[in-house]
């Protein structure tokens, strides 16, 4: 069977890719506007499991840094963790339909719903279901975890920040000087 690709070379504020595609697909090759850093999807992945894994193994068998479970009373950990656990769904559901409304990534800079108060509402609802876990039991390893945790989904948006600064130029450095990277402003600036 024989295809035939057509082969187009775009060029976006100086920086060129190719988009080839045939009848029936599309496939972008080298695109620097691409809206993840590579490896995202693993590390979403990685990430969350190997901190369970340090979490589970830590509370459930070795108990070697759950000290601070004895100093925070069980009910005080049950209570935040409903409440942060309550935060987290609606930060995230009030993201995705801000940003997955037309069931793909926008060419306009979305500035309105959740994305007014935090730039980053999907990447903050993860870390607070990373907290959550920690309200269950405290574990000092996984505290540890959890940091490094934290210095990853950093790096994937300063990552995809500079994406949307090359994209949407003056129109996103205006929106980061007005709306916080990580934790939601109630008064809103634009």
């Amino acid at each position: 069977m024989n295809k035939s690709w057509t082969v187009q070379i775009i060029n976006i504020k100086n920086d060129k890719y190719m988009i080839m595609s045939d009848k029936n697909s599309t496939r972008e090759l080298n695109n620097p506007l691409s809206r993840e850093m590579p490896h995202t999807h693993l590390y979403h992945i990685l990430l969350p499991l190997i901190f369970m894994g340090i979490w589970m193994i830590d509370t459930f068998f070795l108990h070697l840094t759950t000290w601070l479970n004895f100093i925070v009373y069980p009910l005080v950990r049950l209570v935040f963790f409903i409440i942060i656990v309550c935060i987290g769904i609606i930060i995230i559901q009030l993201a995705h339909k801000t940003l997955f409304e037309g069931n793909k990534p926008s060419d306009t800079l979305l500035m309105e719903g959740i994305l007014r108060h935090v730039r980053n509402p999907m990447y903050l609802g993860i870390i607070l279901f990373y907290i959550t876990i920690l309200f269950l039991s405290i574990s000092a390893i996984s505290i540890i975890f959890f940091i490094f945790a934290i210095l990853v989904y950093n790096k994937m948006v300063n990552y995809e920040e500079n994406i949307l600064e090359k994209k949407f130029g003056k129109e996103y450095i205006e929106y980061q000087k007005k709306v916080p990277k990580w934790i939601p402003s109630i008064k809103t600036n634009l």
